[in-house]
């Protein structure tokens, strides 16, 4: 009897242990490798993916590509259909331009800022000036001005094109299970990857530049139109409804007021994401604000891209500030007298321009141009002297790439590579199964096996370890300063304008600073990826853990607790949902740049796109862009669980 008794604590830790979910599903995942690994072992050894289980694209893809070559000005498709889609692109995008130009740089920055008080309010309306006079006084007004023309066509096509299919899948159910996975894919490939077939298609030139740019940044509108629609009070739609009005009626008077600050959001993510493509297109003939980051990276000219670069990011902050503003307007009580407001704006932006045009002011002067470039390369010149190697003690920049690349980079890429493909497909199903569901596991090992049947099973390994690398450091660093700033005021107020500048920036002008410290090499893509994703971080992590319950942390106090035991027991578990959110968007934003680093020495997938599209060859870019979107569909499923799970961690 008391070795029963005895027995019983022992048999009560094992019924705990085998109700555990995360122990069972471990349980039969040993089960399933004890019988599967000793077959793939002995089938196909170890090592990388076997060619046999290949498929070679690049044939198909070949004769794809010398078909729209051979046929872009002969076939009736392009004649009639897409060579119109051409013409109407490049005519609306001078006629914009043109508009600007013809207005003056005066009544162009009347016209944004009185817009912005108009709709945002003064604060608004001097930093859109202020911005404004910016660009011009850094001699980039011209350059500026065609990135606006062509951000101005490609965000209208781009809501229009997004808020057609929001709401289509926000009124039908069978539209938006159809269009999920189709904007997922959308979202997840790289921005370069849309370039290639843009090319081949309309060739070098504003037409592409535009296209490419619209179908990068018509998801997040037609997302947030089908959410807000589908949000809709559904008392408020029940009540007019009662009142006999037909459903055109309804989506009109209810589903699209309630929903206007989705909408607004939509927009403000299409402008940013828009920007952001607008920037990188200029690799393709797209011109403005881009070509010169563009030219400038190519020449390693520090100077002269930060000349370009921020201008890049005044129109960010501005575009994503105005936009913000209204939205955070919406439901507030009308300002008295608004339609007078606005006619006063209208007519002083106009009088503004006239008396610019007829003083014979409409370039901006060059005696205003203030010049950067030159104190900004003989600053960059001094880092590289006294920074870039022989620091005392420390070290350069130069020797931190060096040992991160050696001590870190190398290791995980060739540890990654000496697995065998099996025994990568079994880490990805567990650590999916872990945190998800079998269907979350089954879509993660699909993913990663579509990788190797494409044929770039090296290249991906050697991305993903990039991407790995980039977000330990991200999380590392994110964690800490996100944590700080939800702890203190102080270090929150001093935080949010680094962290929107760094927020609103596009990929593409991370690039130049890390270039300037780092040179070029697979550190300098880490380095951009971890600067870019750490916003989103901080920024999650903060909000997580200053939305725990006070309840509980008073709680805490009143049992002694110091800080630290409050932030380890209490906080951090009861913000963890906060925290994989985090982790999963710090492995999305850092995939992005990771790719784009192929501009800098990162290599792999991203010099595998970033030379299909130099090269015009198609089966290299979109095998690359397939790879990278098979990679950033299963970080996504081993890093975000299933709202069931997301539940039970909250």
């Amino acid at each position: 009897m008391a070795a029963l008794v005895a027995a019983a604590p022992g048999a009560s830790v094992w019924h705990r242990l085998l109700r555990n979910p995360a122990v069972r599903k471990l349980g039969v995942l040993f089960v399933l490798a004890a019988l599967l690994v000793p077959f793939a072992a002995a089938r196909w050894g170890s090592g990388a993916w076997p060619g046999a289980l290949t498929v070679d694209l690049s044939e198909p893809l070949g004769t794809a590509s010398d078909w729209i070559v051979d046929n872009r000005d002969s076939h009736p498709l392009f004649l009639y259909f897409l060579g119109h889609v051409s013409n109407v692109v490049v005519i609306a995008v001078r006629a914009v331009y043109l508009a600007l130009l013809a207005v003056g740089w005066a009544g162009v920055t009347a016209v944004a800022a009185l817009t912005a008080w108009r709709v945002a309010g003064v604060r608004a309306a001097l930093g859109t000036g202020a911005a404004f006079l910016g660009c011009g006084l850094l001699g980039m007004w011209v350059p500026t001005m065609q990135t606006l023309a062509l951000m101005v066509v490609a965000v209208a096509a781009s809501v229009v094109a997004g808020a057609l299919l929001g709401l289509a899948a926000g009124l039908s159910d069978r539209m938006d299970r159809a269009l999920r996975p189709v904007l997922d894919t959308m979202q997840v490939l790289p921005a370069f990857a849309y370039l290639l077939p843009v090319v081949l298609v309309f060739g070098i030139g504003v037409p592409a530049a535009v296209l490419a740019t619209v179908v990068y940044a018509a998801p997040p509108m037609a997302r947030l139109t089908a959410l807000g629609l589908r949000g809709a009070d559904k008392e408020v739609l029940e009540a007019v409804e009662s009142l006999g009005t037909t459903a055109r009626q309804r989506l009109l008077t209810a589903r699209i007021p309630l929903a206007r600050k989705e909408l607004l959001l939509g927009l403000n993510q299409t402008i940013m994401m828009a920007l952001s493509m607008a920037v990188i297109a200029s690799v393709i003939g797209a011109g403005g604000l881009g070509d010169r980051v563009y030219q400038a990276l190519a020449s390693v000219d520090v100077g002269a891209a930060l000349a370009a670069g921020i201008p890049i990011v005044l129109l960010a902050v501005v575009l994503d500030r105005v936009t913000g503003a209204a939205g955070a307007r919406l439901g507030e009580a009308p300002v008295p007298n608004a339609r007078a407001l606005g006619a006063f704006a209208l007519i002083a932006a106009v009088a503004v321009a006239v008396a610019g045009r007829l003083a014979g002011r409409l370039e901006w002067p060059e005696s205003w141009v203030v010049g950067i470039a030159e104190p900004v390369n003989r600053a960059v010149d001094w880092m590289t002297a006294h920074l870039y190697s022989g620091v005392p003690v420390v070290g350069g920049t130069a020797d931190w790439a060096g040992r991160f690349t050696t001590w870190v980079l190398d290791p995980l890429r060739d540890g990654l590579l000496w697995l065998p493909w099996w025994a990568v497909l079994l880490v990805v199903a567990a650590l999916a199964w872990l945190i998800g569901t079998w269907g979350t596991a089954l879509t993660a090992v699909l993913a990663m096996a579509a990788i190797g049947v494409l044929g770039v099973w090296k290249p991906s390994l050697d991305t993903l370890s990039q991407v790995l690398a980039a977000v330990a450091v991200a999380l590392v660093v994110g964690f800490a300063t996100g944590i700080a700033a939800a702890r203190s005021d102080r270090v929150d107020r001093w935080l949010r304008p680094v962290l929107d500048v760094f927020q609103t920036m596009p990929q593409f002008v991370y690039l130049i600073p890390v270039v300037a410290l780092f040179g070029v090499g697979r550190a300098p893509a880490v380095a951009a990826a971890v600067v870019y994703a750490l916003p989103a971080v901080v920024r999650i992590t903060a909000q997580g853990l200053r939305q725990v319950d006070p309840a509980a942390l008073e709680s805490a106090r009143s049992l002694g607790a110091t800080g630290a035991q409050q932030l380890r027991q209490v906080q951090l578990p009861l913000a963890r949902p906060a925290l994989l959110l985090a982790v999963n968007q710090g492995v999305v934003l850092v995939l992005a740049v990771v790719v784009i680093g192929g501009l800098v020495g990162g290599g792999a997938l991203g010099y595998d796109v970033v030379f299909g599209l130099a090269q015009g060859d198609l089966a290299t870019g979109l095998v690359a862009g397939a790879a990278i979107v098979c990679l950033g569909l299963m970080l996504d499923r081993v890093t975000q669980p299933t709202g069931r799970r997301a539940r039970k961690g909250a």
